[in-house]
């Protein structure tokens, strides 16, 4: 069944667009949810709520593209799991391990994450991503994004694990000069 058809039986409010959605997406969804959460049922209640949530947001939202759509929905989820559970010691996830990646390029140690303005980092972010070879943004989107594994990442765009680590770490140093020139820092 193709989105179209998925997308207007939430607009009908057919259950039948849960099925389709687990039927076409499923594996795709718990995959983001367990490289967030590294933790098998946690990533099965996400990508229920996931389910919830799309039905619960269409109508009124009609997504342009309902992959994407579906993606940021998992993300919210996974995260939203993930925040519950932070106060317990668990195994780190994927995600955890990007975000101390990133660490570097999004903090100068004296503003506070309060401070920053999430929605102008983001937008910064993505042009800052509009500047890069297609190759390096989709690998940054898969390990910071899609918190993919190191080795998945690479994985799929066909490249060695050091060769991905290499290009992270430049396009994570490039990231972080165009952040910079861009003012998210205080000046020295």
């Amino acid at each position: 069944m193709g989105d179209e058809e998925i997308i207007a039986l939430y607009w009908q409010r057919d259950e039948e667009a849960i099925g389709q959605t687990r039927l076409k997406y499923g594996s795709y969804l718990s995959k983001i949810a367990y490289n967030i959460l590294f933790d098998r049922e946690d990533s099965e209640e996400s990508v229920n709520d996931t389910y919830f949530r799309a039905w619960n947001s269409m109508p009124p939202q009609r997504p342009k593209a309902l992959p994407a759509y579906l993606c940021k929905l998992a993300r919210q989820a996974a995260i939203d799991i993930l925040r519950k559970r932070s106060s317990k010691k668990r195994q780190p996830s994927q995600y955890m391990c990007s975000l101390t990646e990133l660490e570097d390029c999004l903090s100068d140690g004296n503003r506070t994450e309060q401070d920053a303005d999430l929605h102008l980092l983001a937008g910064a972010i993505g042009a800052f991503l509009m500047t890069v070879s297609g190759e390096e943004r989709s690998l940054f989107l898969s390990r910071y994004y899609f918190a993919d594994s190191l080795r998945d990442a690479a994985g799929y765009l066909g490249m060695s694990e050091s060769k991905a680590k290499s290009m992270l770490y430049r396009t994570r140093i490039g990231l972080r000069r165009y952040l910079e020139k861009e003012g998210f820092f205080d000046e020295a």
